[in-house]
This record gives structure tokens, C-alpha cells and sequence, in this order.
């Protein structure tokens, strides 16, 4: 899939369930090969943020390789 970081910024995020899960606030990228990582999502209230991988500031990580679909939202892969 390609897509544009600056597509992503800001949107809802979703699992596949249709869990609401929040909204990404960045992407981590690999500096050498221009690759999308991890998204850094926003968590909503919710959900409980200690049930997914979280940054150091509270953020959760999801790997950009879990992006089903990309529209209005960012659907994600359960895993």
C-alpha cells in the first residue's frame, strides 16, 4: 500500500471490529529508507490504553503494516 504521511495525520483510526482506537497524531519513519513504521495514535476515551503498545508519552503504536484501508479513517488489522 502507498500512501502519503501527510494523508494520515489526523484521522480517526478504527480496528477492523470497529473498535474506535483514536486519532493519529504522528508516524514514525525510518530515516534511511523513507519507510512508514508506526503510527502514533491518540488514544480515545474509549478504550483502555494499556491493552495496546504505548510510547513513553502515552501514545499507542501500531505498525503501519496493520493498515487495512485507508478512506475516512484508518482501518487497522486485528493481530
Amino acid at each position: 500500500m502507498k500512501v502519503m504521511e501527510r494523508e494520515l495525520r489526523g484521522k480517526k483510526v478504527m480496528s477492523s471490529e470497529g473498535l474506535y482506537l483514536g486519532i493519529i497524531r504522528n508516524i514514525t519513519v525510518d530515516e534511511r529508507t523513507g519507510k512508514l513504521l508506526d503510527l502514533v495514535v491518540e488514544p480515545s476515551d474509549k478504550i483502555d490504553p494499556r491493552l495496546y503498545h504505548q510510547n513513553e508519552e502515552g501514545y499507542l503504536l501500531f505498525p503501519f503494516d496493520s493498515v487495512k484501508s485507508v478512506k475516512d479513517v484508518v482501518i487497522l488489522t486485528e493481530e
